[in-house]
C-alpha cells in the first residue's frame, strides 16, 4: 500500500511548498500547527492512536501486570476454554492465550517497526539520490528498483525466507528488503521536484555539496511524504511477517507472533476452539487498520485543499 503525500501550501505563509527567503522550501512551526490541528480533527485517527497506544501497553506492559507460564507447558490443559484461571483459554500446547498474545505482539510490533524504519531509510536515500543526480545513475537506480518490483512480493517472501534460517533480524531483514521500493519511488518523484528549486543552486554556489544538499535541503522538504509512508509501511509490514508466519515461515518456537497463532489455531476452527483464532486474527485486523487510519489522516493533514479551507 503507497500512498502520495501532497504537499500543502498556505497562502502567504511559507510552507513545505512553499518558497520562503531565497527560494527554499521549509517546514514551519506555523505549518506543523496546522496539519496537527487537521489530524486532531479527525476522529477516526484519534481512535487509531489510541488503539495503537493500547496495543503497546497491552503488549510490553501488560506481561509484566498479567504472569502467566509462557515457558513449561501443561499437556492436560491444552485447548482448555476461557475462564478465571485463563482468561482467554489455553491453546493447543497448553500455553495461556492471553499470555501468548502479548508475546507474540511484542515480535509482530518489534517486526513491523524496525522493518518500516529500516525500508524508509534506505528507500528515501535511494530515492533521493537518483533523483537528485539524475542522468544514467538515475536510470540504473531506478531499473533496479523496477525489476524488483516487477517479481511477485509473495514470491520474493517465500525464496527469501526458504533461503535463511527463520530468526527475528532475519525477518526483519526479508520484509525490509521487499518494502523499501515504494519510499524509493516516492521520494525520487519528490526530488525531481525540489532540485530545481532557487535554494538548491544558492546553495552551489555558496560552496555546498551534494550530499549536504540531499541530506540538509532535499529530504528534510519530503518529510510529509515520508512520515505518511512509514506509516503504512508499519501497517504493511505486519501484514507481510503474519502471512509469513501463517505459511510456517516464521519466528521458530517457543517464539511466536499473532501470524504463527492464527496458523496454530486455525486447524482447530471447525472443532469449535474459537479463541485459538479469533483473538490473534482481531488483533492483527484491527493494528493494521488503526495504523491506516493514522496514515490517512496524516495524508490528509498534508494536503492542500485541506490546508487552504
Amino acid at each position: 500500500m503507497s500512498v502520495r503525500a501532497a504537499v500543502p501550501e498556505v497562502p502567504g505563509r511559507p510552507g513545505p511548498g512553499v518558497p520562503a527567503e531565497g527560494g527554499e522550501v521549509r517546514v514551519t512551526g506555523t505549518t506543523w500547527a496546522m496539519a496537527a490541528r487537521v489530524f486532531a480533527e479527525n476522529r477516526l485517527a484519534i481512535a487509531g492512536v489510541v488503539f495503537v497506544v493500547m496495543v503497546f501497553l497491552f503488549c510490553f506492559l501488560g506481561p509484566l501486570l498479567y504472569r502467566t507460564n509462557q515457558i513449561n507447558t501443561d499437556i492436560a490443559n491444552i485447548t482448555q476454554p476461557p475462564s478465571p484461571a485463563h482468561l482467554l483459554g489455553t491453546d493447543n500446547v497448553g500455553y495461556d492465550l492471553l499470555g501468548r498474545l502479548m508475546v507474540g505482539g511484542q515480535t509482530s510490533l518489534e517486526i513491523g517497526l524496525t522493518a518500516a524504519i529500516l525500508a524508509t531509510t534506505f528507500g528515501v536515500l535511494w530515492g533521493a539520490i537518483a533523483g537528485f543526480i539524475g542522468g544514467w545513475l538515475d536510470q540504473l537506480m531506478m531499473r533496479i528498483v523496477d525489476s524488483m518490483l516487477a517479481i511477485p512480493t509473495l514470491f520474493l517472501l517465500l525464496v527469501l525466507a526458504a533461503m535463511f534460517v527463520p530468526s527475528l533480524p532475519m525477518l526483519v531483514f526479508i520484509v525490509a528488503l521487499v518494502a523499501w521500493l515504494t519510499p524509493a519511488r516516492l521520494i525520487r518523484g519528490e526530488t525531481l521536484s525540489l532540485r530545481t528549486r532557487e535554494y538548491v543552486d544558492a546553495v552551489r554556489v555558496m560552496g555546498g555539496t551534494d550530499a549536504r544538499i540531499v541530506v540538509r535541503h532535499i529530504i528534510p522538504n519530503t518529510i510529509g511524504t515520508i512520515m505518511v509512508n512509514a506509516t503504512f509501511q508499519v501497517a504493511d509490514a505486519i501484514i507481510v511477517i503474519a502471512s509469513l508466519s501463517f505459511l510456517g515461515l516464521g519466528v521458530p518456537p517457543p517464539a511466536t507472533n499473532w501470524g504463527g497463532m492464527l496458523s496454530d489455531g486455525v486447524g482447530y476452527t471447525f472443532a469449535g476452539y474459537w479463541w485459538l483464532v479469533y483473538p490473534a486474527g482481531l488483533l492483527i485486523v484491527l493494528t493494521v487498520v488503526a495504523f491506516n487510519l493514522i496514515g490517512d489522516a496524516m495524508r490528509d493533514a498534508f494536503e492542500v485543499r485541506l490546508q487552504k479551507r
